[in-house]
């Protein structure tokens, strides 16, 4: 009888492309998912630690889902089993196994094999790790989008972030095996393909080959005409001209950018350890909305940092009000044991982060919302996705990142389609096939 598997992910991109590939090395190995009700045999949870409540969230997830499933074999991984491997193992009885980033590709092996795990094996010290997990997979589930992570790990030691501690450093994919996996994503009928990592900017600078990021979406556009690619979060200072000038060469690079700011104050980017300036971010900003007119530009912004008054907030919030940007994730800081900035003075109260992000998260709101505005009663090429939404249309996401719904029978799933936008409805455009 096969053995039934869950796959419970939280946290970024990466962490779901890896998800992705446990999936199908399971099945591959005679496995299949349990259904909806079912008991699971093995259970693995790919847990976050970017943020203290990422944290509580893996925690929380581990407890409900040994409870649920009291006799599977329990395999926790990632960023959070990284850094409390030893607290894990104190929550749950055996069998369990934890498994560290630098070990993922051992990962299915360990939940089958029928004896304990060798944690110690199973853990490794990643800050030692030399090369990139190699984690192929035939196809990214039963989605239009598929990502593909070139890049894991990150050199940046932000002030305030302990990815650094539980990714290891920055490794790149060589190129070889980009190009075959962006292959079998594209025999597995994927039309889209986003381009991920820890610190995807830093793609290449690790490899014998000279390469960059800019060389790598080049070469995989023009190999892949008909894929729609996407690149995820890039770091400011690694958006050069040679970047957007490959970007702009490429048809079938979609115009999106998402850009991590984190704080709009000059001196609480030094202190985060960021790199850059405000007026290095807002020049980036202006070369991507001069390359790209139409790009949707995302921003992640990071507030209540310690040492964040009145005056540098007032100076991210001026900032982010002149940029031209589409949509922000904004994030109250969390302070995280082991990072330098967990032990600075002049932390922010937990009120005052709130009543900030809330403010920002409005500016964000009117920001989008200005920009689908700009769209209404055009056309753009929309992905359609595999699924309807609750009201029974069909969905999917415009080049430049639009959020839209329209009637319109199954066939469609999975073509690029012209949609005419026609109005706003919440966070959705609504539109009609042409």
């Amino acid at each position: 009888m096969k053995k039934k598997v869950i796959i419970n992910t939280l946290g970024c991109k990466v962490n779901q492309y890896e998800s992705a590939s446990f999936l199908c090395s399971f099945e591959e190995s005679g496995c299949r998912m349990a259904e909806k009700g079912e008991d699971a045999d093995i259970v693995v949870i790919n847990t976050c630690a970017v943020t203290s409540k990422a944290g509580s969230q893996s925690r929380q997830t581990v407890r409900r889902l040994i409870r649920r499933h009291p006799q599977a074999k329990i395999v926790i991984t990632g960023c959070y089993a990284q850094m409390a491997a030893n607290e894990l193992a104190e929550m749950v009885e055996p069998p369990v196994c934890i498994v560290g980033n630098g070990n993922k590709h051992l990962l299915v092996e360990a939940a089958l094999r029928e004896s304990d795990c060798d944690l110690t094996m199973l853990m490794g010290k990643i800050l030692k790790k030399k090369e990139i997990c190699h984690l192929p997979m035939r196809r990214f589930g039963n989605r239009t989008r598929a990502y593909l992570r070139v890049q894991d790990g990150c050199n940046n030691f932000c002030t305030y972030c302990i990815v650094p501690y539980t990714r290891g450093p920055s490794l790149s994919l060589n190129l070889a095996e980009i190009m075959s996996q962006a292959n079998r994503f594209q025999q597995a009928g994927h039309k889209e393909i986003i381009l991920t990592g820890i610190h995807v900017g830093m793609y290449g600078r690790d490899l014998e080959e000279e390469s960059d990021i800019a060389d790598l979406i080049f070469t995989l556009c023009q190999a892949h005409p008909d894929i729609r690619f996407r690149l995820s979060s890039i770091e400011p200072q690694e958006i050069s001209d040679k970047l957007l000038r490959a970007m702009s060469i490429c048809q079938n690079f979609m115009p999106h950018f998402h850009i991590p700011l984190q704080s709009g104050d000059d001196t609480i980017l030094r202190r985060m350890h960021r790199g850059y300036d405000r007026e290095t971010f807002r020049t980036v900003v202006n070369k991507c909305r001069a390359t790209f007119p139409d790009a949707a530009i995302g921003i992640d912004i990071l507030t209540g940092f310690p040492g964040e008054g009145a005056e540098e907030f007032a100076n991210s919030r001026a900032l982010l009000t002149e940029l031209d940007a589409t949509y922000f994730h904004v994030f109250p800081y969390s302070s995280r044991p082991g990072t330098p900035a967990a032990t600075y003075k002049n932390q922010v109260p937990k009120a005052v982060r709130e009543e900030r992000v809330a403010e920002l998260r409005l500016l964000g709101e009117e920001k989008k919302t200005a920009f689908y505005t700009r769209y209404l009663e055009t056309k753009r090429p929309v992905l359609v996705e595999h699924k309807r939404n609750r009201e029974g249309m069909l969905t999917g996401f415009s080049d430049n990142y639009i959020p839209v719904a329209f009637p319109g029978e199954t066939n469609l799933m999975g073509k690029i389609i012209p949609i005419h936008l026609e109005r706003i409805a919440d966070t959705t455009v609504m539109g009609r096939y042409t």
